[in-house]
């Protein structure tokens, strides 16, 4: 998992990111301490705490004091958006231009996807990836 071109600590944040989004980690759950991922990753608690703290920057993670770190409530759905928001500007941007480029209409380039889809089966019933 750990990526060396990459900061550790916002490697730590997207894989808790990637916990909550895929269900393992549920909101108002208790997240995993920075001593926990600390001792997973085997990684500095310092490096850890940052990741962590991003999350709680960011409203994913809320702190209840004395108890630890919980996911927040609308974690998920939060997550969710950004991410489709991200895949958006990563993949369908370059799609519709390349799309335009070639002359396919909204309607072929549908009809694409929707034939590629069937051929490719990537989902579950939940939308999620297999």
């Amino acid at each position: 998992m750990i990526d060396e071109g990459r900061a550790l600590f916002v490697q730590i944040a997207e894989s808790v990111e990637d916990s909550i989004v895929d269900g393992s980690l549920p909101e108002d759950t208790r997240a995993p301490s920075t001593n926990e991922l600390a001792a997973f990753y085997r990684i500095n608690p310092a490096t850890a705490a940052k990741g962590v703290n991003m999350l709680v920057e960011k409203g994913v993670l809320v702190k209840r004091r004395g108890i630890g770190m919980f996911v927040a409530v609308g974690a998920r759905e939060s997550l969710r958006a950004e991410r489709r928001a991200a895949f958006a500007a990563r993949f369908i941007q370059p799609l519709l231009a390349e799309a335009h480029t070639l002359g396919l209409s909204a309607d072929e380039l549908a009809a694409m996807v929707r034939d590629q889809a069937a051929a490719h089966p990537t989902s579950t019933p939940e939308g999620g990836a297999r």
